[in-house]
């Protein structure tokens, strides 16, 4: 699905910058479910980003299906995010002044059919428990709710790979396992996940757990969860 050769990334600063990255080779399998692991500051936010068509390494590869994303013009690296990888993030990053139903779509690649995807929005309102709240505005969310509206919003393109970053660093234990459990149910219909966590709610569902340190991967582990590669891949075509 997606494999990092030998990345680099570092950033400014004094006696020759800060490496961030020092040689990262990692590969994830299509309907993997990854954990990736390590104390602040040892790369791992960075990595995702990089592996999101986000950041570009200052050296190495990040392969997404077989292509070097970081060799395709920056429209096309758009277009790949837009259509293949749904991200969801620790801040949620929700529009204020759109609804909840709104901001699901904004989800959706440039040039889609709002009316074509309503009956797709409906069932992910309802999924992640959100039908009676399809009209409010983030503001009056709780942030389990706004988490799950971020998440909606990943989901609406049905994307083939979801990269989270702390997804449930500001949730409450309750809605963070809700959270964790909605993605393990989108790795299980085919999909692929790729989260930065800290605590230990992801593991129950990782097929794998990488640990970082200092910016290289150290140590790379059977999940609670066994692998099934031939699960149906229900994503996008």
């Amino acid at each position: 699905m997606i494999a990092c050769e030998q990345i680099e990334r570092t950033f400014p600063g004094a006696r020759g910058g800060v490496a961030a990255l020092a040689g990262v080779s990692l590969t994830v399998e299509r309907g993997e479910f990854v954990a990736i692991k390590g104390p602040s500051g040892c790369g791992k936010s960075t990595l995702l980003l990089a592996m999101g068509g986000m950041q570009r390494p200052s050296a190495g590869r990040v392969l997404l299906e077989g292509k070097d994303i970081y060799a395709m013009s920056a429209q096309e690296r758009n277009r790949v995010r837009a259509e293949r990888i749904g991200f969801v993030f620790q801040l949620f990053h929700l529009i204020p002044y759109l609804t909840v139903r709104e901001n699901v779509l904004a989800g959706l690649p440039p040039g889609s059919s709002s009316a074509g995807h309503a009956a797709r929005v409906d069932e992910l309102l309802e999924q992640l428990g959100l039908r009676d709240r399809s009209g409010e505005r983030p503001g009056t969310l709780s942030a389990g709710e706004r988490q799950r509206v971020a998440l909606a919003r990943a989901l609406i393109k049905q994307p083939a790979l979801i990269l989270a970053d702390e997804p449930t660093g500001n949730l409450d234990p309750e809605n963070a396992v809700d959270v964790f459990r909605h993605l393990a149910e989108f790795q299980r219909s085919g999909g692929t996940v790729v989260v930065v966590t800290h605590g230990g709610d992801a593991a129950p569902h990782a097929t794998r757990t990488v640990h970082l340190a200092n910016g290289r991967v150290v140590s790379s582990t059977p999940g609670d969860q066994s692998f099934n590669s031939g699960n149906t891949v229900q994503t996008a075509p």
